[in-house]
């Protein structure tokens, strides 16, 4: 799972991804960035383990947008999973834009706009290759059923809406399933602001009623002010952040909502040894966070004990769980919640 980080020019993409991965861009483009969850910071200080492993996210810095030609950067963006559209909302005179001016709005409609035309392209060109199949395969069922898909896409896209506004069956997407789309993926707009500007709410509300409806997220950074924050100590970070009204990083915020975005839940298994956050997609069974973690923890499941993170966190220990009873025995339908904590029990 993979989230392409795309902008114009001179909007701090280099920065944020130095900041998100804790490296200097390298020949590949891509890096892992820890998913900043304060959940299981509490269970690393909890058990104090003497391993810790995270979630992980995975980043490609994705060419510069130009201002004419951008197929190297839409090449690029069809091997992601989530684009996150990195945008410039401050204003420094020492920092040129491409378009002369700083202006989110106009930025974010223009990457749009663009993504539309690529995705209506494809489909003029795929349809003309669908009749010439048709001609010479004969299967005229499957190319009818797609025909009929790929008209529907046209017609959304002219009416100016994305395709991941539509509501597609598990066969709509089989039939997709190896195409370029790239209005299909998740879009999160992520606003580089100015030091000044951090209190300006109103900023991200007005660009969210300027594009109502197109299944956009939202998350406000400074990566000048998290440049400033990586620097700091612990009690002087908490100080700075008190200073500026935020509770945390934005950057924390940020990783959290890539996460989101990508579908995605983390489980924990803890212990001594180790305290782990697993990654599985919102929606799986108990046996399938065990294959998270081996194979045959799924195919010799037997069930899982399950504590909730809730419960551990506002009791304080394990003891104190299972005397509550609130250490719960869940079998092979148990669809499992974020932030679980489990212990699988297998033979194989």
């Amino acid at each position: 799972m993979k989230l392409g980080l795309v902008g114009f020019p001179q909007v701090g993409k280099r920065t944020l991804f130095r900041l998100l991965t804790g490296q200097e861009l390298n020949k590949s483009g891509v890096g892992l960035a820890k998913v900043r969850d304060p959940r299981f910071d509490w269970l690393v200080q909890l058990y104090q383990p003497a391993k810790v492993a995270p979630a992980l996210l995975e980043f490609a810095l994705v060419p510069d947008l130009e201002e004419n030609t951008n197929a190297e950067a839409f090449k690029a963006l069809e091997k992601v999973d989530v684009v996150c559209h990195l945008v410039r909302a401050f204003a420094d005179d020492s920092v040129f834009h491409l378009a002369g001016s700083v202006d989110p709005q106009r930025d974010i409609r223009r990457l749009e706009e663009e993504l539309h035309l690529g995705d209506l392209i494809f489909i003029e060109k795929r349809r003309e290759r669908l009749q010439k199949e048709r001609k010479l395969k004969g299967d005229a069922q499957k190319a009818a059923q797609e025909e009929e898909l790929l008209g529907r896409f046209q017609a959304h896209l002219e009416g100016g809406q994305p395709l991941r506004t539509l509501n597609l069956s598990e066969d709509d997407e089989k039939l997709i399933a190896s195409y370029p789309f790239l209005t299909l993926k998740p879009v999160l707009v992520v606003l580089n602001l100015g030091e000044d500007q951090m209190q300006e709410y109103g900023l991200v509300d007005g660009l969210r009623t300027a594009f109502p409806g197109l299944g956009y997220q939202w998350v406000a950074v400074s990566a000048r002010i998290e440049e400033e924050l990586a620097q700091l100590d612990a009690e002087e970070r908490q100080a700075f952040l008190a200073e500026l009204g935020q509770a945390e990083p934005a950057l924390d915020r940020l990783t959290r909502v890539c996460y989101q975005a990508l579908g995605l839940i983390s489980f924990f298994t803890v212990g001594a040894d180790e305290v782990r956050a697993w990654t599985i997609r919102q929606g799986s069974l108990a046996p399938q966070a065990g294959r998270a973690i081996h194979s045959d923890i799924e195919r010799g499941f037997i069930r899982a004990e399950v504590m909730k993170y809730a419960d551990l966190s506002s009791l304080g220990n394990e003891q104190k769980v299972k005397e509550a009873g609130k250490l719960y025995q869940k079998g092979r339908d148990y669809l499992v919640e974020d932030a679980d904590i489990f212990h699988f029990l297998f033979k194989v």
